[in-house]
């Protein structure tokens, strides 16, 4: 079965979720394999727990992206798959999985899907969502304490010693690989009507041929 991968990347708390949200909702549900890289983090249970809070997230060591991209072949080759679930808090999976069946469109989203040559290979569509530092920090801050449990030091402290330099080192040097950039996330308006017109324009010709 052909399939269409959009990969949607950027910094953590650059609005990558609200970008994926409205492509999902212009294409729709029922036509598409919606994935997020953050499922893939490996499963670091056995781990006592405050090893566990202080080991490098942002880093590419740190997600299984061999199984990602086994689970993205499979989507394309028309085979569902068993997604792993992750549980931010403990920093571990959960027992159970989320089927996910196969789907013209595959929406692929996450911060270092474009710093993998393979993952990058893969997709047709790359956009970056750039926003500004401050904004995203802002934005994960609020995210992880809320809905989290961190502390507003950890938090800090998480990104002056990860965050922040692996953004640097991974995420901020993909950009020159995406084919559209997005300033300021989901309330670009004009760049998501731009976004939108070139997807539907790709995306309708696939769902016309699949049914």
């Amino acid at each position: 079965m052909q399939t269409y991968i959009i990969g949607v990347a950027g910094g953590s708390g650059s609005g990558k979720s609200t970008i994926a949200r409205n492509v999902l909702e212009v294409i729709g549900p029922e036509n598409v394999a919606y994935i997020q890289q953050d499922s893939y983090y490996y499963d670091l249970k056995h781990l006592p727990s405050e090893i566990r809070e202080k080991l490098n997230y942002d880093h590419l060591d740190a997600i299984d992206n061999e199984l990602l991209f086994t689970h993205l072949q499979e989507l394309k080759k028309g085979q569902g798959i068993n997604k792993p679930i992750y549980d931010f808090k403990t920093h571990s999976r959960l027992e159970r999985t989320e089927y996910v069946p196969p789907r013209k469109i595959i929406l692929l989203e996450g911060i270092l899907i474009f710093a993998d040559s393979k993952l990058r290979d893969m997709i047709d569509i790359k956009i970056f969502v750039d926003t500004a530092a401050d904004i995203r920090f802002i934005r994960r801050l609020k995210r992880d304490v809320i809905e989290r449990g961190r502390s507003i030091e950890s938090v800090i402290e998480q990104y002056l010693n990860t965050v922040r330099p692996m953004h640097e080192k991974f995420v901020e040097p993909c950009k020159k690989y995406s084919d559209i950039i997005i300033p300021e996330g989901g309330h670009n308006e004009v760049a998501m009507d731009i976004l939108i017109t070139k997807i539907k324009a790709v995306t309708n010709k696939q769902i016309l041929n699949f049914v």
